[in-house]
């Protein structure tokens, strides 16, 4: 696997000190191609950090300079933006972080120097948390402590946040409105612990709650458990949820597996979750007869 690749083609010399200039910082999914061909067009200069075993190489045709990175080599990426004049960053995309609790997890994902003395207090000591936000909020204060300020993703591509509304053309039906309300209530409580942020209900039953292993594995859960099928996922941003960083995000791979699993309704929180190729989602579902909405909070708006 090459470690860089550049593409002269982004801007001449010139053309390039005009040019603003952002870091990637881009984990596993579609979202990350997205938002930097988004930054593309928008005429940034994106020098991009892809997450070895997450990111994918499609990254490296449309950003200015790319290069793959070890997901505790965090000094190497902090070196790697002050190289190329980065002071302003974002980060998107998933980290699988079942990674971090296989056997021989430090040998595997061998750390730098700075790394290891960030993460002392998180794994050794024990004095921090390992949750997600405790170690994200890790990494943006070690860039920030180098003149790199982390900006959330959606302040570059708003249009990617979901309104309000029905998506779909068939919309939940009252019963249907209960499991979402319910839904809603464990999954934000669910964030505000920091555990996850999506829940999946039938007939006022929760089948399954989301944490370490990600939303599209809730999902399957519960389709396991419920094989009668029809049942809700609601997907929510957290309490206090910092969206430099894991925000909700949803796209054809989520609509797909809920397809897959015998799921009926998908509910996400509007104005807080990124919706990925949003004609297709919606083409899916419909053809799948499944429904898709966007809400604010079911607990005030729903009867």
């Amino acid at each position: 696997m090459p470690t860089s690749t550049s593409n002269p083609a982004r801007g001449s010399a010139t053309n390039g000190r005009s040019q603003p200039r952002i870091g990637l910082l881009a984990g596993w999914g579609r979202y990350p191609v997205v938002l930097a061909d988004t930054l593309r067009r928008q005429g940034y200069r994106t020098y991009c950090l892809g997450v070895a075993e997450h990111a994918d190489r499609a990254l490296a045709r449309v950003c200015h300079d790319f290069r793959w990175i070890g997901l505790a080599k965090l000094g190497h990426a902090i070196r790697y933006f002050k190289r190329h004049g980065v002071t302003e960053a974002t980060m998107v995309g998933k980290i699988h972080k079942v990674s971090l609790f296989q056997p021989w997890r430090w040998l595997r994902h061998l750390p730098d120097l700075r790394m290891l003395r960030a993460c002392i207090p998180h794994f050794l000591t024990r004095r921090k948390d390992c949750r997600d936000d405790s170690l994200l909020r890790m990494v943006v204060h070690e860039f920030a402590a180098d003149g790199i300020r982390f900006q959330p993703a959606t302040d570059y591509a708003p249009q990617l946040l979901v309104p309000e509304g029905q998506l779909t053309r068939r919309g939940p039906s009252p019963w249907q409105d209960k499991d979402i309300r319910l839904g809603w209530s464990v999954a934000k409580q669910l964030g505000g612990l920091d555990i996850g942020q999506s829940v999946a209900v039938k007939d006022q039953a929760v089948l399954a709650v989301e944490a370490i292993e990600g939303t599209d594995q809730c999902i399957r859960r519960a389709g396991a458990l419920c094989r009668a099928g029809g049942f809700t996922v609601v997907k929510v941003a957290k309490p206090q949820q910092d969206m430099r960083f894991d925000v909700p995000t949803v796209g054809l791979d989520t609509i797909r597996t809920l397809a897959e699993s015998g799921g009926r309704v998908l509910a996400v929180e509007a104005g807080k979750t990124v919706l990925l190729d949003r004609d297709a989602v919606v083409d899916f579902a419909n053809r799948y007869k499944l429904i898709v909405v966007a809400i604010e909070n079911p607990v005030e708006q729903l009867p």
